[in-house]
């Protein structure tokens, strides 16, 4: 590495939440930085816009300007990318978005890494948040819009960083999970369950990359583990050299939680076996009070007085896309949600259910990310639809799978349509006055939730 960092980067795949996330940090640290990407979408683009950031649309080599000194690559562009050939054959310096970040950012740190295949986002907000309210000033890289920051990454000026560690690879030419680069003082193992079908072939490779990250966690630092998972607790018996916490629901536990109300909007927090306090704040289900533990607990290996910092959670106000309250229009309630794998539906509409007890829940339902695309969770999917009433699935005309299998095997009426403008048209139809109407995709859905949105208040 030269001692004279790059002054002015290009990076490719700029509007994913974590390179955008870079992109944001390498603003503030005084880089020049422009980048491209092949979808720009909100509210990743409406980030990088604000901070004055070139945005340039697709993978043409004439994207990347004559004076980059160095090139940032995404881990969704592969071999055979234009930009990747122009770069490859032009012998620039290129690297990660994680190996940057390790290089630039982390030395120096006390480095909080937050993983798991569910939770990461929101979990990685709320410790951010906590050490916020503590008076820490914490920076983070967040792998979404942070309600409360109103953006998704920032240097900070204390000691913390908080970063959501993805077990996603790192590059087309760097294997290993993205977290392996973090070195975390504090590591939240949130959970373990088999996903990203197109790079892992078994939940075993999975445990594998989260035991390397498992490794470098030192002695001194803490890790944060989910006391019920048990694919976690195999990880842990490959070998463990750092003092371990675990959350959950169980009161043998470090860190347990009661709940004072069934939604999970209230709960007491447990610190071996003494109550410490209680919380109360509008997320809902069993799986964020598990997120909030989690993040309470790394807060207390790192210093912070818990009880001190329980009352600012009341005005916590989570992601963008979290079940995201677009708005009420003509008595329907329509909400956006980051869905991408069968557990975190289920828990989200269980999380929905309690709160909204007898009234009807529709599901508008894109299978986006590769795992769903690939039909990895085909047959998971119906079954975490029961939470449910009604479910309009988009199976565009690429998906490789019988999207009408799981739309049958529904507890509840089913749909399938081959676009969003097919799928606005039904929902405008079963769609009816104190519904509660959830879109779940983790892409860009074709804006279809605001469209929706859009379309009852001009019927309202």
């Amino acid at each position: 590495m030269s001692d004279h960092p790059a002054k002015r980067i290009h990076i490719l795949g700029i509007a994913g939440t974590f390179m955008g996330g870079v992109a944001a940090l390498a603003r503030e640290l005084g880089f020049e930085v422009e980048g491209s990407d092949k979808d720009i979408y909100p509210p990743m683009s409406t980030q990088l816009e604000t901070l004055g950031i070139a945005l340039k649309q697709g993978y043409s080599p004439g994207n990347i300007s004559a004076g980059c000194e160095e090139i940032v690559v995404g881990n969704a562009l592969s071999r055979g990318n234009p930009a990747v050939e122009a770069v490859l054959d032009a012998g620039l310096r290129y690297t990660s978005g994680a190996q940057w970040l390790a290089e630039h950012v982390l030395p120096g740190r006390d480095t909080l890494a937050v993983a798991g295949t569910h939770g990461k986002t929101t979990t990685t907000t709320i410790l951010s948040f906590l050490l916020q309210a503590a008076g820490r000033e914490p920076g983070f890289l967040i792998g979404g819009v942070a309600e409360d920051f109103g953006a998704s990454a920032r240097i900070g000026t204390g000691r913390e960083f908080v970063v959501e560690a993805d077990e996603y690879d790192t590059a087309f030419f760097d294997k290993r999970s993205k977290f392996v680069h973090y070195r975390p003082l504090v590591a939240i193992l949130n959970n373990l369950e088999y996903d990203h079908a197109d790079i892992f072939p078994d939940v075993a490779a999975i445990q594998r990359q989260f035991h390397h990250l498992v490794r470098t966690v030192p002695g001194r630092g803490r890790l944060i583990v989910n006391g019920h998972d048990e694919r976690l607790r195999e990880v842990l018996a490959m070998g463990c050299w750092t003092p371990v916490e675990r959350f959950g629901f169980d009161a043998a536990f470090e860190w347990s939680a009661r709940k004072l109300r069934e939604d999970g909007s209230a709960f007491a927090v447990v610190h071996d076996g003494n109550e410490v306090g209680t919380v109360e704040w509008p997320l809902l289900g069993d799986h964020n009070v598990s997120n909030g533990l989690a993040a309470l607990a790394a807060c207390n290996a790192v210093g912070v007085d818990i009880a001190a910092i329980l009352p600012a959670l009341a005005d916590f106000r989570s992601v963008k896309r979290r079940l995201e309250v677009i708005g009420e229009a003509d008595g329907i309630v329509v909400y956006d949600d980051f869905a991408h794998h069968p557990t975190a539906i289920a828990t989200t509409l269980a999380g929905l259910r309690a709160k909204v007890g007898n009234a009807r829940i529709v599901v508008a339902m894109e299978p986006r990310s590769n795992s769903m695309r690939l039909g990895a969770h085909a047959e998971a999917l119906a079954p975490s639809l029961d939470g449910a009433d009604a479910v309009v699935f988009l199976a565009r005309p690429e998906l490789p799978w019988d999207a009408n299998k799981v739309v049958s095997a529904l507890k509840g009426e089913g749909h399938v349509v081959a676009d969003a403008d097919a799928l606005i048209a039904k929902l405008r139809t079963i769609a009816r006055a104190g519904d509660h109407v959830v879109f779940m995709s983790n892409g860009g859905f074709d804006g279809a939730p605001r469209r929706f949105f859009a379309a009852l208040r001009s019927r309202d």
